[in-house]
């Protein structure tokens, strides 16, 4: 979609009754490490920008830039962080949504529609949420969620590195690349790991926990 046609997207929805819209997005569902991170951003109708698009389409430098623009011109933003230790506990997705939810509920203005990108919803039975398969791609507020999303995880593992830094999370930021599988090999598990996410890897590479 265009620049004009994520907008176009978002401003569809406004009407009456449909003053504020927050775009919902995660980061942080495939790594073996850290959390899982989820943004909630809303916009005046008539706030836009060229590059915002799907974090997955733009170099880190272009994130990084895009993420304070977004905050600084946002009229609300919320952040939700789930940790590893609860990934574990229940599963990345009941992670994931909670995290979208405690984003939407860190906002500092209750929206009147909430869009979220994906198939799943963390309140199914509400009239004011609408799920958006592929949303990062057609909504303006969903990107820059998954912009805010990235960054904010991004930057916890690179601090993460400076108390690991054999795991190289500063550049993998914790997906299973093949020099975070040999720091595995070599150190074991660290404190950080999603240890739900590491079965495959303990019984393949035999790793075990460091102490």
């Amino acid at each position: 979609m265009s620049l004009n046609s994520l907008k176009e997207f978002d401003n569809s929805f406004l009407n009456n009754k449909i003053k504020y819209i927050a775009g919902v997005d995660e980061a942080g569902r495939g790594p073996l490490a850290g959390p899982v991170v989820a943004a909630a951003v809303i916009f005046d109708k008539n706030i836009n920008h060229p590059k915002i698009k799907d974090s997955k389409k733009i170099t880190e430098k272009s994130r990084e830039q895009l993420f304070d623009w977004i905050l600084n011109n946002c009229i609300s933003y919320g952040i939700g962080i789930v940790d590893q230790n609860e990934i574990d506990k229940t599963n990345i997705l009941q992670a994931s949504l909670k995290a979208m939810k405690i984003a939407v509920e860190n906002l500092q203005i209750k929206p009147h529609l909430i869009l979220i990108d994906g198939n799943k919803s963390f309140n199914p039975h509400s009239k004011n949420i609408r799920t958006i398969i592929k949303g990062d791609a057609k909504s303006f507020a969903i990107a820059s969620a998954s912009i805010i999303a990235k960054v904010t995880r991004d930057r916890i593992m690179k601090e993460f590195s400076i108390y690991y830094p054999e795991y190289s999370w500063e550049k993998n930021k914790g997906y299973p690349t093949k020099s975070h599988i040999e720091a595995l090999k070599n150190f074991g598990i660290s404190p950080i790991h999603r240890k739900s996410f590491l079965k495959n890897f303990v019984e393949q590479f035999q790793i075990f926990e460091n102490n």
